[in-house]
């Protein structure tokens, strides 16, 4: 608003080098953590890239299937009810909402000898896989409890993992361009390890080996082997990134200049809009190929089809990138994505040719949908901490989590009792016309509804690739001075 104030009385629109200028004497901050470092590090080799993206590999593993598969697998697996499926997947989600904020702070203001992104790194992973085999091979005769108890240790496990591993890769590098490198390579591998995910219920029952209890167990199993060994990896080949904060903010100063950060809420929006928008078609995925197409057993093949898109077309979005930036190239993934998208309620029983070929549209938007954000979120946080002093990237990053989540625990928890209410049956065996309809709105409709909020919001965005390299000179300078 104008004539707003940001913490430390400057306005929003204020000149950075403004915001910036007059750090407090390092002497004055007790505990501060002195920078050795202050000018930009030198992009990371391939190979380094390689290593640190090599984890991102298992844990898309697990995540798609734990919103897709999982929640398939207990209601018409297991015999429990969608509702009370939906609404403890609400639950749950709604606890890693609450552990996310809590994970960023300490992972921010916890500074270990090992670094505090690979520290928090690698005390996840024990959690994240033995919850992983829990939750994906529960026995015969697991029940609400179980979902609950186990689903939420996996959540925490994952949170523990993948907010410091985000955070590692957003201050990896300071570049504008840069940013959309590491961000390409790791959700390059993002996409590996989801069509490993796909792929596999459909290897299974080629193979004869069985269900899709049985294809959780062999994604448990590939999680079990796979995370241990890239996240060793990455811990001994990719190094600690420079912390650029010059200043320590309590709690209240911290939230205030959170508020303060105009780019930071307006992305933050976008991110529960597409985040509810993408929630939706991932929940309901299984049930509207299964009941809507009538192809159930083409269900990997599409989702494999629109993964492999999502890759092809990460090279067009990081070129219009660097031509139009990244927020308006953004934008333009969802316009298409809409429009394609759009067509989807025209489809029905046996239209899998049109399916594939919306799949293939939306998958090549899907390439922006990867990259662009994470890249956007990077630069957001460099406003913060040319303002406020303090390199917060994990508090961010938990911030943007939290959107996410609470966008698919809404999906989730919307969704399922609204199905159930209109009279739609998991196994398919007592569906009336009206529960189609509700998922094909559900599925359909409503992203497409939301991704067009997300766009209005995004299309202004404020923060472009000059605005972006006179922060970083800034927070550079300011680290110069107060290591004086």
């Amino acid at each position: 608003m104008p004539g707003r104030e940001t913490p430390g009385g400057k306005a929003p629109g204020a000149p950075i080098k403004q915001a910036c200028d007059g750090p407090r004497d390092p002497a004055a901050v007790p505990g501060r953590k002195r920078i050795m470092l202050a000018t930009s590090p030198a992009p990371l080799p391939f190979w380094r890239l390689l290593a640190y993206a090599a984890p991102a590999l298992p844990l898309a593993v697990l995540t798609l299937p734990f919103a897709i598969v999982v929640p398939n697998h207990y209601a018409a697996t297991l015999g429990l009810s969608l509702a009370s499926v939906g609404q403890v997947l609400l639950l749950v989600r709604l606890f890693d909402a609450i552990s996310d904020p809590v994970v960023g702070v300490l992972a921010d203001r916890i500074r270990p000898v090992f670094g505090r992104r690979r520290t928090w790194f690698a005390a996840s992973v024990p959690i994240t896989v033995a919850a992983t085999w829990l939750v994906f091979v529960p026995p015969p005769d697991a029940g609400v409890l179980w979902l609950l108890v186990f689903g939420t240790l996996l959540t925490l496990g994952m949170t523990l993992s993948l907010i410091p591993y985000w955070a590692w890769g957003a201050e990896l590098a300071t570049g504008y361009a840069d940013r959309n490198r590491i961000s390409a390579v790791r959700e390059a591998v993002v996409v590996v390890g989801t069509l490993a995910a796909t792929s596999t219920p459909a290897l299974v029952q080629a193979t004869g080996w069985g269900g899709p209890g049985d294809a959780l167990l062999a994604l448990a199993v590939l999680v079990a082997v796979a995370l241990p060994i890239t996240a060793l990896a990455a811990l001994r080949l990719v190094p600690e990134p420079v912390d650029y904060s010059r200043d320590r903010l309590d709690l209240k100063a911290s939230w205030a200049h959170l508020r303060a950060n105009r780019p930071f809420l307006i992305l933050l929006s976008a991110f529960v809009l597409n985040g509810f928008a993408n929630g939706l078609p991932a929940t309901l995925f299984l049930f509207f190929v299964g009941q809507v197409l009538a192809v159930p057993d083409q269900a990997g093949l599409v989702l494999f089809v629109y993964f492999l898109s999502g890759v092809a077309g990460v090279p067009l979005w990081l070129a219009l990138s660097r031509r139009f930036g990244k927020h308006r190239t953004w934008c333009v993934a969802m316009i298409g994505a809409s429009a394609v998208f759009a067509t989807v309620p025209l489809l029905g029983p046996g239209d899998l040719t049109p399916f594939l070929v919306v799949c293939v549209l939306t998958g090549l938007a899907l390439g922006a949908d990867l990259v662009l954000p994470p890249s956007i979120q990077a630069d957001v946080i460099d406003l913060d901490t040319a303002k406020s002093g303090e390199q917060r990237t994990g508090t961010y990053v938990a911030a943007w989590g939290l959107a996410t989540k609470v966008a698919l625990a809404l999906a989730v928890g919307v969704s399922f009792p609204l199905l159930d209410w209109a009279g739609f049956d998991a196994t398919g065996a007592t569906t009336s016309e009206g529960g189609l309809l509700m998922l094909t709105v559900l599925y359909a409709a409503v992203p497409v509804a939301m991704k067009l909020a997300a766009i209005r919001l995004m299309w202004s965005f404020p923060l472009d690739a000059a605005e972006q390299a006179r922060l970083r000179a800034a927070i550079e300078a300011a680290a110069v001075t107060s290591n004086r």
